[in-house]
């Protein structure tokens, strides 16, 4: 009887504690507006918080969006499709996923969407432009726009994911159109927050998937191009950090941990998956360009673009990470490969551990 008594009383302090607020759970925005947060931490509990994710149903949307719901953030998660939002509702606790349907060039909707918010991420973005949508209006037009409502709207906090290697003077149209939207963003929200990932490696991404179903497209330029991928969890983690942030303007830089060619990155893909080295020959980029062009206007489905081609011969930018800012150590590649590589095996190679070819003497280590 005293020890059922014991731990009644146990409960009881803990069913009490949850409703009490502490110091460290009061923050304050820049509009000096209180975010009080409360209850248990994790997946039931009240942040205080409530966010717009516009891009959430891509690749690292979902992930964002997993890691706000998980610290009991209400997430605004507008759509397009009903269809591409319904994996993100058992993210969060009942209520704190609320999908609200929106187009780009649609103010209204925009408004509508993040208009309760008090910080708004921007993920918008496609690597490849189709016959309603060019790098332009995605990631110049429709950023100004975005951020523009939001500044109007008086949301104390905008992020706006760019990437790593966005330049004015980048052959590659992508990359124009990331950086002429950073400006365009900043100049109607002057303390916006600029991040810059590089490509990111996931379970459902284009950058290892890709290499083990297509690896002819990754061999241009000799497959000596050098990238700086990141793990996406880790990207999303960054974000998410920047909720707690009352206010952080400028440019967060995050790229991988190492510095790697598609060379390596090849040997990678064949040897976890354990599967014999592509035979297939470098295509010219001449001659790449020209397939891509045809496939691109031929085909509804996205395939390889000819910016995409322009892009394998560029080399990541070589600058130092903002990582140590959050308390985010980068992870490389081969912790995670086997994660999601071992898919792409043969059932009798299914269990057999993984054997990582040698790193390139190229190996540069950021911050």
């Amino acid at each position: 009887m005293a020890g059922m008594a014991s731990s009644s009383a146990n409960i009881l302090r803990a069913v009490r504690r949850q409703g009490t607020r502490t110091y460290h759970d009061l923050s304050m925005l820049p509009t000096r507006k209180a975010v009080v947060g409360s209850g248990p931490p994790g997946y039931s509990a009240v942040s205080g918080h409530v966010v717009t994710v516009f891009g959430c149903t891509g690749f690292l949307g979902r992930y964002l969006v997993s890691k706000l719901a998980k610290l009991g953030t209400q997430v605004i998660i507008p759509y397009r499709d009903e269809d591409e939002k319904r994996h993100l509702k058992p993210m969060g606790d009942l209520g704190q996923i609320v999908p609200m349907e929106w187009d780009i060039r649609r103010e209204d909707q925009i408004a509508e969407c993040l208009r309760h918010s008090n910080i708004v991420y921007n993920l918008v973005g496609r690597d490849f432009e189709t016959k309603n949508f060019d790098f332009g209006s995605v990631h110049v037009d429709g950023a100004e726009r975005i951020a523009r409502i939001a500044a109007e709207h008086g949301v104390p906090r905008f992020v706006h994911v760019s990437h790593l290697n966005a330049s004015a003077s980048s052959p590659s149209k992508l990359y124009q159109a990331k950086a002429a939207g950073e400006e365009r963003v900043r100049a109607v929200y002057k303390d916006a927050t600029i991040v810059r990932p590089p490509a990111m490696y996931g379970f459902e991404d284009k950058f290892l998937n890709n290499m083990a179903i297509w690896p002819i497209w990754w061999k241009l330029n000799n497959a000596q191009t050098k990238v700086r991928p990141a793990h996406v969890i880790d990207v999303a983690q960054v974000l998410a950090s920047l909720m707690e942030i009352p206010q952080l303007p400028g440019t967060i830089n995050l790229p991988g941990p190492s510095t790697l060619t598609y060379e390596y990155l090849l040997d990678l893909v064949t040897a976890v998956t354990l599967t014999a080295p592509s035979k297939a020959p470098t295509v010219p980029k001449a001659l790449a360009y020209m397939i891509a062009n045809v496939a691109s206007k031929s085909l509804w489905w996205p395939i390889l673009s000819p910016d995409e081609v322009t892009r394998r011969y560029i080399d990541d930018a070589e600058v130092p990470g903002n990582w140590g800012d959050f308390g985010v150590t980068p992870s490389e590649i081969e912790h995670h490969a086997i994660s999601y590589l071992r898919r792409y095996r043969s059932s009798e190679n299914f269990d057999r551990p993984p054997v990582f070819p040698p790193r390139p003497s190229l190996e540069i280590q950021s911050e």
